[in-house]
């Protein structure tokens, strides 16, 4: 069965996320879980930033009794490092923090590392994205451009579809609502539009979802909102 998946709308490896955090260690029903700690997002914002976010993601699970590595692929080409595939292959919780969503994507997609990612998830391994690494789970992701996130007109591409159907919209608490209506009367056929408010997560797999952490989760079924708070059991 393919393993537990969280998006995360911001906040991760802070303590305001370390119960949902445990959550996903005990799901993989390990002792002491290996948690690859992917910041690949991060690297359009420098080295120095980087290295934090991979940094931040090794303590904050050691300190939850795990066994971080950091998996430290910058871009495209460290994503076919074989040393990288292994240590997603070999992990029992990968995440992916975040920072810019096409930058991830691209380095993700047909790579050694994506595939690792891939069969690391058939196998049952738990996968985590906040923020831009929740984005880029989904089945369509929104075509960043230089005027920002919620850009008009409004283009998607595909995603890495382990979340099959959703569209993540993270930080949605962050900006107006109005903002998000175009989206979600322009999504593909068939997808829904999903908005996670920061420290909050989605997890689930297979269908069946949990709303965890502080604030809501909002799904759009075309011009149908509804709302779920923490607790709620969510059915796509």
């Amino acid at each position: 069965m393919n393993g537990v998946i969280a998006l995360v709308g911001s906040g991760e490896f802070t303590p305001a996320m370390a119960e949902v955090d445990r959550g996903l260690l005990a799901a993989t029903r390990r002792d002491r879980p290996k948690v690859a700690i992917v910041p690949t997002a991060s690297w359009p914002d420098g080295e120095p930033v980087f290295l934090r976010w991979a940094a931040q993601g090794e303590a904050h699970f050691a300190g939850l009794g795990a066994e971080p590595v950091p998996v430290l692929i910058h871009d495209r080409g460290t994503a076919d490092d074989p040393a990288a595939a292994a240590a997603i292959s070999d992990a029992d919780l990968i995440y992916f923090s975040g920072g810019k969503p096409n930058h991830l994507l691209e380095a993700l997609r047909d790579s050694a590392a994506g595939s690792a990612l891939r069969e690391a998830h058939a196998r049952g391994a738990v996968i985590a994205g906040c923020s831009a690494g929740a984005m880029v789970l989904g089945a369509h992701q929104l075509r960043m451009g230089g005027r920002g996130f919620l850009q008009s007109p409004v283009g998607w591409q595909d995603g890495l579809g382990l979340v099959p159907r959703l569209v993540i919209v993270p930080h949605y608490d962050a900006f107006p609502e109005a903002l998000v209506v175009p989206l979600a009367l322009a999504v593909p056929d068939g997808a829904l539009v999903v908005g996670i408010d920061e420290e909050t997560a989605l997890v689930g797999r297979e269908g069946m979802w949990q709303v965890q952490g502080r604030g809501r989760v909002t799904i759009w079924r075309g011009s149908r909102r509804e709302r779920h708070r923490a607790g709620t059991a969510v059915a796509f």
